[in-house]
Parts: C-alpha cells; structure tokens; sequence
C-alpha cells in the first residue's frame, strides 16, 4: 500500500455511474476524481437532480462504478462494507419501534458479538452520543433529534470507519439541528471517524466540513473543491462571525449559483 493510500479513507479515479430506470439507462455521475483523507469531514453540496445520493451510495458500496475505480483506506470497494455506514435522513423509518433504543443499537451486533460485549458496546455508544439514560425507551417516546441520535449511535456502534451520512438533519427543526452539527463534530473528535454528509445547506456545509464538495449538472459532475479552513473547535456563534467563514459560504453561494 502507497504511503498516499495509507492516509486516505478514499481514493475515486475517473469513476461514472450508469443506473436502470424505467426509461432506461442513463449516465447519474460523470469521471469524478477526488481524494478523502482519513479522519476528513467532507460535505456533499448541490442541486436536487444532480446524484449526490448516488454518490454517498457509491461510497458506501451500495452502487458500483460502471467506469473508473473506488478505493476504501487502499482496497478496492467492490460492495457493502462494515467500514462505510450510512445514516439516513429518515429516523423514523429507519428505527423499529417495537425495540428500546438499547436493542435498535444492538441490532448490527447480534451476529458477531456475544450478550456481554454487546451490552457494552451499547452502553458505551449511547454515552457517546448523550442517551446513556435512555437506553430502556423505545424511539417512538423520543423527540426527533434524539431518534436521529440513535440511529447515529447505531452506526457508531459498528465501530465503522466512514460515516456516511444522507442530510441527517434536514428533517429538524433549527434548534435541535445546531446541537446534532456540534454532537457530530463531538463525536468525530472522540473517534476519529471520516465523515462524508450530503446537505442543501451552505451553512451547515460551512459549518461542520474541513472541504466541500460540489457536484452540479446532468450527469452530475464534481465542479469545485472549497476548503474550509476554520478553527476548531468550532461555535454556533463565534464560526459563524469570523470574516473566514463568511468567506467560504460566499464562495459556497456562488458556486451553487446563488
């Protein structure tokens, strides 16, 4: 393994995918080429229509190239992996509700680890992400930030290691979207995990990423690379005034056209 690929979570080349739909085939993605280096957060920005689920879903080797190759931490990514877990924006759907919030966590685990190592795995993963006390709940009795937490510990629980995540907080209201973008920074120090997230916020995408990528047209097409170069640990407040910042989601704006 190169030294280049040693310190990549992903390595993309001239990859284009071509998905079946009732009209027939037709190009989603065109020769994207870029790299994620581990322990990154980068974030996913674009207009609807342009693939950017399609994208995450590439990385997580739930689609596959049709051209081109995708490299996970220096292997080829050739299907789903334990590595790469995705959370998606839809808690609801993606917990059961007749499981505590304990047994949703566990749910990954129960093929691969005992009674005892999951109890602790679980127990250790709810701390992580502030639901230590909550474990006995079952989702539905459970406001909606704290169901998306869930799932985020669910994934977490894999010991994965990329976080894809699919607008995991557009479904929130603007309070409860603030503190999951600071339980997500949290957490990713606490880890050390790579995070790729897609979202329609230029300010969130300012926010949380160390890069962002933006993908436009049809077939989409990765058409800039805008780096974040922000303090961290950042602040909803004291970020957000600093002329860099400002910075970077002007660039953000025009870059989407806005």
């Amino acid at each position: 393994m190169s030294t280049d690929s040693a310190h990549s979570a992903y390595r993309v080349q001239d990859a284009s995918v071509w998905l079946t739909g009732h009209q027939g085939k037709r190009e989603i993605l065109r020769n994207l080429d870029f790299s994620i280096k581990s322990g990154e957060i980068v974030g996913i920005i674009g207009r609807s229509g342009t693939g950017k689920t399609t994208l995450l879903r590439l990385l997580g080797g739930l689609v596959q190239s049709t051209s081109g190759s995708v490299e996970l931490i220096g292997q080829p990514l050739t299907g789903p992996t334990r590595d790469a877990v995705t959370v998606f924006q839809d808690y609801v759907n993606a917990l059961l509700p007749w499981r505590t919030v304990e047994r949703n966590v566990a749910l990954p685990l129960e093929r691969s680890l005992s009674r005892r190592e999951r109890r602790e795995r679980v127990a250790e993963t709810l701390r992580l992400v502030g639901l230590g006390d909550r474990g006995n709940e079952h989702p539905w009795r459970l406001s909606g930030g704290m169901q998306q937490r869930v799932q985020i510990a669910r994934a977490l629980a894999m010991r994965p290691k990329v976080l894809l995540m699919d607008e995991p907080f557009g479904a929130l209201d603007a309070l409860t979207r603030s503190t999951l973008q600071d339980e997500v920074l949290r957490v990713q120090q606490s880890t050390g995990a790579t995070i790729v997230f897609i979202t329609h916020d230029i300010d969130e995408a300012a926010y949380l990423a160390d890069r962002v990528l933006v993908v436009a047209n049809s077939p989409g097409e990765i058409v800039e690379e805008i780096v974040c170069d922000l303090p961290r640990p950042r602040d909803q407040l004291l970020t957000r005034e600093l002329p860099e910042y400002l910075e970077v989601r002007h660039r953000l704006g025009i870059a989407l056209g806005g």
